[in-house]
């Protein structure tokens, strides 16, 4: 079994001056889980080489086991280091997909012609992807095979509005993940602010928040 992880390459916390990226739990908890049962791991950014790390995902109260043993990894050190460029990516050579979150993805994985391409020949093909906390941003301009959006009557969760406001970044986004889900059709489901809350709809995965990316990988194990 080979996947894919696709992380942000966007380091810029909108016009704020402070830095955003990928979250690290929501990296190492489910690339931990999908490693341990012996599936080939590719990584992959927009940029390609070391996607940038959200400094606040990287704080002591943010730390799980996953991302202590992530932090003594030296072999997943320098996978993170190494990503492939989106663009060269061949969506035929892979099993599933999972996109870990952060903000960074708000502003590029959001826009980005290569994901598209990719989720829409993953979703075309049935095959299995997932996406946690604010990587659901990638689901604003994909389509499915009918034209309408991709979430569209199909049921998804992502970081929601409260929990965007209780980080104080709601006037910073360039959009909030809830709203644009539920903009663009989709059956949106949370659960308390903070909590695992994972939505599986056939082989579209989506988790709400950093709690909920170990559990998604889970989930995706089940579809493989």
């Amino acid at each position: 079994m080979k996947i894919l992880m696709i992380l942000t390459s966007h380091d810029k916390l909108g016009d704020s001056g402070k830095k955003t990226g990928f979250w690290l739990e929501e990296f190492a908890a489910p690339y931990y889980v999908l490693l341990d049962t012996g599936i080939e791991i590719t990584l992959a950014s927009p940029a390609g080489g070391q996607p940038p790390l959200d400094p606040q995902s990287d704080l002591p109260e943010a730390q799980t086991q996953a991302t202590e043993r992530f932090k003594k990894d030296q072999a997943a050190q320098s996978a993170l280091g190494n990503t492939a460029k989106l663009a060269d990516i061949n969506a035929d050579g892979f099993d599933a997909i999972f996109y870990p979150g952060g903000h960074g993805p708000l502003w590029d994985l959001a826009e980005n012609a290569d994901s598209q391409r990719i989720i829409e020949t993953f979703v075309a093909g049935d095959r299995p992807l997932a996406a946690v906390c604010h990587a659901p941003a990638i689901f604003k301009h994909t389509k499915g095979a009918n034209g309408k959006p991709l979430v569209s009557g199909r049921r998804v969760t992502g970081f929601t509005n409260t929990e965007e406001a209780a980080v104080g970044l709601t006037e910073i986004v360039p959009f909030l993940v809830e709203d644009m889900l539920k903009a663009n059709g989709g059956l949106y489901e949370k659960g308390p602010d903070w909590g695992s809350y994972v939505v599986a709809d056939g082989k579209l995965i989506t988790g709400q928040n950093p709690a909920s990316s170990e559990t998604a990988a889970r989930e995706l194990l089940k579809l493989l």
